[in-house]
């Protein structure tokens, strides 16, 4: 797998940007055979930051119907990833998209 396969997308919410603001933590939807190590690696190479520790949690697919018909989400994983004091993600400050 590489970078590109294990960061899906950045995860954007109220509690994610006040993680950001306050603790210079990130939010990221990763790759659910991702493990933290190859997570801190990928957002390193994106990024060019410096990751102090990574948490992640595997997250249930909700259930849903559709009339008569049950389905369900898919499972996936988020992950916070905290970077070092002096480093900023930018497409999170909206200058890089």
């Amino acid at each position: 797998m590489n970078e590109y396969d294990i960061i899906r997308r950045p995860i954007i919410t109220e509690k994610s940007t006040l993680l950001k603001d306050n603790g210079n933590q990130y939010v990221f939807e990763v790759h659910r055979d991702a493990n933290k190590i190859e997570i801190k690696h990928a957002v390193e190479k994106l990024f060019k930051v410096k990751v102090l520790s990574v948490s992640v949690s595997n997250l249930e697919g909700k259930k849903k119907r559709l009339g008569r018909f049950a389905g369900k989400r898919p499972d996936w994983k988020k992950a916070i990833v905290k970077l070092s004091p002096k480093d900023k993600i930018l497409i999170f400050e909206g200058a890089g998209a």
